[in-house]
């Protein structure tokens, strides 16, 4: 079982498994766990009965509980897709970070829980060949159905310890969109991974992945169509992956 040497405590989950056709890991995704407590958080994530489990849960104090090892393949993407591919559980590992979250008390991530995180993700970071664009939001490979971290989360911050990618988001600009501009703002959403297709439509699927895309990488411009700024923000984004 591979264990991270900064998990202060071991509580094995029951819902894991081998990760399908050897699918080596490439991306880490943060969530947080939407619930009131962090212990009944925990009870949960380890329940034979939840349908669901984690490799890791951050507590609002920095404690770090680890679940399921590294190797194997936790539950907790759900229904996604990522550049494609749908099995998301086989290539990542799942940080859940404790937060009430938006439907109970969504609030700031502690000092000390941004602490935990950063260290917990550079040390995962060091064990597989992640590429900072694939350090992404549950919201980011389920939008629509799904919306943590959310905008609250310090993707910035970060970014500022080596972690995920990130530009400075662009100044509000709500200048819609033609036809053009939101087929090469489709494409370019669709080049950095998000399921959605170029239809030059502002659908309800854009809208979907408009707001995850927001959520992540213009926190502070949250609610608002796809618009100039989100169009700038994706060219700027797409311009500076991975070579």
């Amino acid at each position: 079982m591979i264990l991270s040497p900064l998990a202060q405590r071991l509580v094995v989950a029951a819902n894991m498994e081998p990760r399908r056709n050897g699918r080596a890991v490439d991306l880490l995704l943060l969530h947080y766990t939407g619930m009131a407590r962090a212990d009944a958080a925990c009870a949960y994530l380890c329940s034979p009965d939840s349908g669901v489990s984690c490799h890791y849960l951050v507590d609002e104090d920095g404690t770090i509980t680890q679940m399921v090892g590294e190797e194997m393949r936790a539950w907790h993407a759900g229904v996604s897709s990522w550049q494609g591919e749908t099995d998301t559980n086989s290539r990542s590992i799942g940080i859940e970070i404790h937060n009430p979250g938006h439907w109970l008390d969504y609030r700031d991530f502690p000092e000390a829980q941004m602490e935990a995180v950063i260290a917990l993700c550079l040390d995962i970071l060091s064990r597989h060949a992640i590429p900072p664009e694939q350090v992404l939001a549950h919201s980011d490979v389920a939008p629509g159905r799904k919306i943590d971290p959310g905008e609250r989360f310090g993707w910035a911050r970060l970014h500022a310890h080596g972690i995920g990618h990130w530009v400075t988001p662009e100044a509000p600009d709500a200048t819609p969109l033609t036809e053009g501009e939101l087929r090469t703002y489709q494409r370019l959403l669709a080049r950095y991974g998000y399921g959605i297709a170029e239809t030059g439509a502002c659908d309800e699927a854009t809208l979907k992945v408009t707001d995850a895309f927001r959520r992540h990488f213009q926190p502070d411009q949250t609610g608002c169509p796809p618009d100039r700024a989100a169009l700038r923000n994706a060219e700027r984004l797409v311009a500076a992956l991975t070579p």
